[in-house]
């Protein structure tokens, strides 16, 4: 998938759900941590924070309590209308949703205390330019062999052919180029248990872990090879790789 097929996707799956796998049922045995409590340790109640890549908000919204004022920010017009109707639901003063790409950050330089991104795409030189100095950047992100044997299975898959590490190693040196002193980073390699396959099915179409799953009929065909093949007494076998960075400006 390009980037327009990228966006299109989003803006699709954001009017429908956001960024909401709540109602998924499965067990995830391995993880490190949890973005958004990482991303509360290091807030103040008198911070501003930016986040990046907001999706429908669902995260950002619990958290805001934390803050004196959160913005969130997407590309996808789509997940900006499920974000916007979350907010009036939340009936929540502190928060402010925009639609803005994240290689235009349109906001004065220095402006937040600290900025955070999961699961989405940001620049480094956007970043520090509008991170007061002092500030933390913290982002989440999923590596090259996350769902390994789901996107084996299918013989496609986000970053299949990537080697595991390369997107982590790039942020580090970018983060560092644009002036970020302290970056440190982590990860970790989790087991996931989907309980039925209507979760499995669910979260395929509504990420991008497998483009274009189910435009074809053999897709459900290998789906249901691979439920056989990974059905555990837990639950269906998948992993979750992700890797955490804290940068310091």
């Amino acid at each position: 998938m390009n980037e327009l097929e990228y966006k299109n996707f989003y803006d699709k799956v954001g009017k429908i759900n956001g960024w909401d796998f709540s109602k998924l049922q499965v067990t995830v045995e391995g993880i490190k941590w949890d973005f958004y409590e990482e991303v509360t340790k290091r807030c103040k109640s008198s911070d501003i924070l930016l986040d990046v890549g907001t999706g429908g908000g669902e995260n950002v919204l619990k958290i805001a309590s934390s803050l004196l004022l959160l913005i969130g920010i997407d590309i996808s017009s789509g997940m900006m209308e499920t974000a916007q109707t979350n907010l009036r639901k939340a009936n929540i003063s502190n928060v402010r949703f925009h639609q803005m790409p994240s290689d235009n950050l349109q906001f004065p330089d220095g402006f937040f205390d600290v900025i955070s991104s999961c699961h989405a795409p940001f620049y480094a030189t956007e970043v520090a330019k509008v991170l007061r100095t002092g500030g933390t950047f913290l982002t989440q992100q999923v590596s090259e062999a996350d769902k390994l044997n789901l996107k084996r299975a299918f013989g496609r898959g986000q970053a299949l052919e990537e080697v595991d590490g390369t997107l982590r190693g790039r942020y580090i040196r970018e983060l560092k180029e644009a002036g970020f002193t302290d970056v440190q980073s982590f990860d970790y390699n989790a087991d996931d248990f989907y309980q039925t396959p209507e979760d499995l099915i669910f979260l395929l179409k509504h990420t991008p872990i497998i483009p274009y799953f189910g435009q074809e009929e053999k897709d459900f065909n290998i789906l249901n090879d691979f439920i056989e093949n990974n059905r555990t007494k837990k639950g269906i076998s998948t992993n979750s790789k992700r890797f955490l960075i804290v940068a310091k400006k």
